[in-house]
């Protein structure tokens, strides 16, 4: 369970402090263990929001803390977004297929964690920059190439619009499918772990409007109508320092790039960086920080369609720190503070600042 008590200190459209939750639930299924098919593994995930979100008062179209709109936005309802079965037929190769959420892609060591255990602003969770290719949860197949217990290559198909609220079997591939492969390398630079990872999206979906979505905040605006849409996006992280007496303890860079199709993503080309990872004070081992920076191109060929909704909009970009505390094993509080340099060219640079604490049982 998080929970998030974030507000607009100055600036933005709006300066306002509000109580938002994400009730996350998930259940992992090893069929062999239950005397089934060896290799078979099943993963059931139930989500469901409360409260008010604050990204609206930032005037910012990325949101500041996504797990908070996640899995519809404006609705409390409980919704099913992973009923996903993987079968393995070695330690290396499996295929998988149902419905599935696309979170856990883009996978980076200190700029991840679904916005619950490290960064809370959505340009730190995964890139933004498929956002008109990569829903956020519906059905799908794929397979994956494991390599010492880590996937190194996922392919990924996927239909094109988002079933977050539905089974999905009526929308299966009724405007389309998606198509994402992704490859995670490990590296070893200085002698230290490290992945850098290259992804792409393509949609054959027919794209008449900007719709509402769980990593950008805009109002359902027509386009130009267009056929397919694409992204291609890179991200890296590298341990600077890892504890001789624990090495699953660290800290070090990450940064993530990427570039989208200009004609359907509002979002044409994205940048972000930062440092983060295990506290470097002595006495408090468990604790994490991350400190980010992050640049979002607004589309040339989408602008003015947003302008006559919305007025000036231009780049947006940004900066959040948090330092997430481990008050135990179940319970951690993190102090978060965001500024934003809103796209809305009318919109005052946003200070965010406000506490995130989680359950985890």
């Amino acid at each position: 369970m998080t929970q998030f008590y974030m507000g607009v200190a100055s600036g933005g459209e709006e300066q306002d402090f509000r109580y938002a939750g994400h009730g996350d639930y998930v259940l992992n299924l090893d069929s062999g263990k239950l005397g089934g098919p060896q290799g078979l593994f099943v993963k059931l995930r139930a989500e469901h929001r409360f409260g008010e979100g604050i990204t609206d008062a930032t005037g910012a179209i990325i949101p500041v803390n996504l797990v908070a709109d996640l899995p519809v936005a404006d609705s409390t309802e409980l919704y099913l977004t992973n009923v996903l079965f993987t079968q393995m037929f070695s330690e290396s190769f499996g295929v998988f297929a149902g419905k599935m959420d696309t979170l856990d892609g883009d996978m980076n060591a200190f700029a991840h964690g679904r916005g619950k255990t490290q960064f809370s602003n959505a340009a730190f969770v995964a890139t933004p920059i498929g956002l008109r290719t990569i829903v956020y949860s519906s059905l799908g197949t794929g397979f994956l190439i494991m390599r010492e217990g880590e996937p190194i290559f996922t392919f990924t198909v996927i239909n094109s619009t988002d079933t977050s609220g539905t089974s999905g079997f009526k929308e299966l591939f009724a405007n389309g499918a998606s198509v994402i492969p992704e490859l995670r390398l490990p590296t070893n630079l200085f002698g230290r772990p490290g992945h850098f990872l290259f992804g792409a999206s393509w949609s054959s979906r027919d794209y008449a409007a900007l719709e509402q979505d769980p990593f950008i905040v805009l109002p359902d605006i027509p386009i130009s109508r267009k056929t397919d849409s694409w992204s291609l996006y890179w991200n890296f992280d590298q341990y600077l320092f890892v504890d001789p007496c624990d090495a699953t303890r660290g800290w070090g860079v990450f940064g993530r790039a990427g570039i989208a199709d200009a004609e359907t993503n509002p979002i044409e080309w994205f940048l972000s960086f930062g440092v983060g990872g295990n506290s470097p004070i002595s006495s408090r081992e468990a604790d994490t920080f991350g400190v980010g920076w992050y640049y979002s191109a607004t589309s040339d060929r989408l602008s003015p369609f947003i302008n006559t909704i919305l007025g000036g909009v231009g780049d947006g970009y940004g900066v959040e720190m948090f330092y997430n505390i481990e008050v135990n094993k179940w319970f951690h509080l993190t102090a978060d503070m965001q500024v934003i340099r809103p796209a809305h060219e009318t919109v005052d640079t946003a200070l965010v600042v406000g506490l995130r604490a989680v359950i985890d049982l």
